[in-house]
C-alpha cells in the first residue's frame, strides 16, 4: 500500500512537470509570434529604396518585387538612351545641312528634307523626355511601395478581427411575394 502511494505521488509530480514544460513551450511560441511594432520600419524601407532601388523590397522580404522595380526603371532608361541616340543623329544631320554638308552614307537621313529632320528631332526629344518621366515615376512608385508594404506588415491580421459576410435568402417571403429578397449578415469579433 505504501508502495502504491509513492508510485501515485511520483506519477503526479511527473504530470506536473510535463504540464509546466508544455505551458513554457506555448509561452515561448506566443512570444516568438509576437512582433512589437517598429514605428521606424516604413521610413527605413523607403530610405533603403531611395538609396538603392529594390533594397526596401528586400528589407520587407518581398523578393519577387525586385525584378519588377528594375524592369520598371530599366526599360525607360533603355528607351531614353535609344531616343537620345536618334535625337543626336537627327540634330547632327540638321546642323550639317545648315552648313551645306550632305551625308550620303546614312540612307535613312539622306532622303529627308530639313523640315522632316526637325520633326524627327522633336519626336525623339519628346520621347526621351517622356522616358525620363516614366523612369522617375517608377522610382518614386518603388519608394512608395516599400513604405506602404512596411506599414501593412505591421497590420494586425488576426482571426478575431475578421469580418465574415454571409448572403441569406429569405425563403418565407419568397413564397409569399414571389420576389427574391437579399440580406447581408456581417459578423465581427474583437
Amino acid at each position: 500500500m505504501i508502495f502504491s502511494m509513492l508510485f501515485q505521488v511520483a506519477s503526479f509530480a511527473q504530470e506536473e512537470e510535463i504540464l509546466e514544460k508544455e505551458s513554457k513551450n506555448e509561452k515561448r511560441k506566443k512570444e516568438a509570434a509576437y512582433k512589437p511594432l517598429d514605428p521606424v520600419a516604413p521610413s527605413r524601407a523607403a530610405f533603403y529604396t531611395s538609396i538603392v532601388p529594390g533594397l526596401g523590397q528586400i528589407y520587407n522580404k518581398k523578393y519577387w518585387k525586385v525584378p519588377l522595380v528594375y524592369a520598371g526603371i530599366g526599360v525607360p532608361i533603355y528607351f531614353w538612351a535609344d531616343n537620345q541616340r536618334n535625337y543626336d543623329r537627327y540634330r547632327n544631320e540638321y546642323k550639317n545641312r545648315l552648313q551645306g554638308k550632305i551625308d550620303q552614307t546614312d540612307p535613312t537621313l539622306a532622303g529627308l528634307d530639313e523640315q522632316r529632320l526637325l520633326d524627327g528631332q522633336n519626336f525623339y526629344r519628346k520621347n526621351r523626355d517622356l522616358s525620363v518621366v516614366i523612369a522617375v515615376g517608377f522610382y518614386v512608385l518603388s519608394i512608395v511601395d516599400a513604405n506602404v508594404d512596411a506599414h501593412l506588415m505591421q497590420f494586425n491580421v488576426n482571426e478575431n478581427l475578421t469580418i465574415q459576410p454571409v448572403i441569406e435568402f429569405d425563403q418565407k417571403s419568397l413564397m409569399q411575394q414571389q420576389q427574391v429578397q437579399y440580406a447581408i449578415n456581417v459578423q465581427y469579433r474583437f
